[in-house]
């Protein structure tokens, strides 16, 4: 991956992140911590999600279903 892409990825990283952080406060939960314990994640887990760490797929498609979007919805609000 080149420096450029590199930028590009990070980028979208940390787009998701705070679309997923957008998801958490829009559901009522003004605190990650208590999503992740109501939700049963792993609270780090999640909070480097919201900080646009590199998660799995999986991951996301959980966090996605308990907030019931559709990944192709989610990626297409990012662009």
């Amino acid at each position: 991956m080149n420096e450029i892409q590199s930028k590009e990825f990070e980028a979208l990283k940390e787009k998701i992140g705070r679309e997923l952080k957008k998801l958490r406060i829009k559901a009522g939960y003004k605190s990650y911590e208590v999503f992740s314990w109501d939700n049963k994640i792993s609270r780090i887990q999640y909070w480097k999600m919201e900080k646009g760490t590199n998660c799995t797929l999986k991951s996301l498609k959980r966090i996605l279903d308990i907030h019931n979007v559709r990944i192709d919805k989610f990626f297409n609000s990012l662009f």
